[in-house]
């Protein structure tokens, strides 16, 4: 019975200690592949997310890599690097995360719905999904810092 209520106590504490912040999402970010930085800032009550990171910016022939599978064709010469994709989070205090934002995948194309939750404090798991979050898709970023470690 000791061990029970003390593994409780410590299980609240935990929790505790790792109440997210609206602000918690700020800052630079890996992807899961771990060929792009994702840098997350705040407008007014609204974050978003640029690339301000790639491992290969430029191609074989030392091109910018650029924005070719956009759908709006007149926008597929935009460079990847610098690219907005994460659009519209919202923090939701009730739950705990951000929801009612996009987020682009230029591999792809594709822009899904996305909400997000900190796993802890340095892994942000995004779930990007269309119609509903059931039918969808979550990926792991790792937090980081601007600098490239060789």
């Amino acid at each position: 019975m000791k061990k029970t209520l003390i593994l409780i106590s410590l299980a609240i504490c935990s929790s505790t200690l790792f109440a997210q912040q609206e602000n918690d999402i700020l800052g630079y970010w890996l992807n899961e592949e771990g060929d792009a930085k994702i840098q997350i800032n705040k407008n007014n009550e609204v974050f978003s997310g640029k690339i301000v990171w790639l491992e290969k910016p430029k191609d074989e022939n030392g091109e910018w890599r650029l924005d070719t599978e956009n759908p709006d064709e007149s926008l597929r010469n935009r460079k990847k690097l610098g690219l907005q994709i994460l659009h519209n989070l919202i923090w939701d205090a009730d739950k705990k995360e951000w929801n009612n934002g996009e987020i682009y995948d230029a591999r792809e194309g594709d822009t899904y719905s996305l909400f997000a939750r900190l796993k802890s404090q340095n892994t942000l798991d995004l779930r990007g999904y269309i119609g509903f979050s059931l039918f969808g898709k979550t990926t792991s970023w790792t937090r980081t810092d601007l600098e490239q470690k060789e």
